[in-house]
């Protein structure tokens, strides 16, 4: 089966202002690289529609999601940004991007577990998953992930599901979604510390954070996935994986010091790949997190889906 790939234009309508790293130019990066390779004709490209606010309040307070639609209406009535917190600045056309951005995390996790694709990627921004229970923060509005594997929990009737997550930045709003939900397994590395200064001690038994120092490379990682990772994902049995794809450990992103290169994200994707195939069905969404570094985002995510789809890498 193939792997999709699900985007949407108004994801580019989210615009943060001059010089903010979560900007809508990263989305074209990915999609001119995909193209001038050829790999874009091996993903089968979906438009994302847009989440109902019931698919929302799965992972998010109802009030929250209430209150931050008005906030968003005003924006765009205004016709001008306004910011939640130093980092995350609301502009017109940041609420249907964020619809957008959630949409095609359900609409994902339906198409691979009806069986249309064996597995699939959601290049959308915002990103998701510093997004809280109850608040926005760290460019993110809402936790795409949270809401995809609660979906497949509470609407789609899976029993177990695990969440990876590989952003440089602990996903500390999943953490605060999912802690304690023992039909969720959460598994990540990111860089310690770092924004937002979280993860060192997990919030519930569900959890399994590894806090890495600045300055590792990808083989030291490796290692800590085969040696912790993945029994704690073998002992969970999930029946599907979700990803919280930030490509922001790469080397050559300034916005933190980890060492990792296009070669560890295929890594990383062929063993979440090879797992899922023998204890999933092969299924997987994965959802784009950070990646500020154009380039080394556009050839990342490239390794990233050439091994989902089965390609050389």
């Amino acid at each position: 089966m193939a792997t999709a790939y699900y985007t949407h234009a108004a994801c580019r309508g989210h615009d943060m202002g001059a010089g903010h790293p979560e900007c809508p130019q990263r989305l074209d990066a990915i999609r001119d690289h995909l193209i001038a390779t050829g790999l874009d004709i091996a993903l089968v490209e979906r438009d994302a529609p847009q989440a109902a606010e019931s698919d929302l309040q799965l992972a998010h307070d109802t009030l929250y999601v209430a209150d931050l639609r008005g906030f968003m209406e005003q924006v765009d009535r205004l016709g001008r940004p306004r910011a939640l917190d130093p980092d995350t600045v609301a502009a017109p056309g940041t609420w249907t991007a964020a619809l957008h951005a959630a949409g095609a995390a359900v609409a994902a996790t339906d198409a691979v577990i009806d069986g249309e694709f064996e597995n699939a990627f959601c290049a959308v921004r915002p990103p998701g998953h510093h997004a809280t229970r109850h608040a926005a923060m760290g460019f993110c509005f809402f936790n795409n992930v949270a809401v995809a594997a609660r979906h497949a929990l509470d609407v789609r009737g899976l029993e177990r599901v695990a969440i990876v997550d590989f952003d440089v930045h602990h996903g500390n709003g999943t953490e605060d979604i999912i802690a304690g939900d023992d039909r969720m397994l959460m598994v990540s590395f990111f860089q310690h510390p770092l924004y937002p200064n979280s993860g060192s001690e997990p919030l519930g038994p569900n959890m399994l954070n590894l806090p890495i120092p600045p300055y590792t490379k990808g083989p030291e990682i490796r290692e800590l996935i085969d040696a912790l990772w993945m029994p704690r994902l073998e002992a969970f049995q999930p029946q599907m994986l979700f990803i919280s794809a930030g490509f922001d450990a790469h080397r050559e992103d300034d916005l933190a010091q980890l060492g990792l290169v296009e070669a560890d994200y295929a890594w990383i994707t062929r063993r979440l790949v090879d797992f899922a195939e023998r204890h999933c069905e092969g299924r997987i969404v994965s959802c784009l997190e950070g990646g500020y570094n154009l380039g080394a985002l556009a050839r990342s995510v490239a390794s990233h889906l050439r091994a989902l789809a089965g390609l050389p890498t």
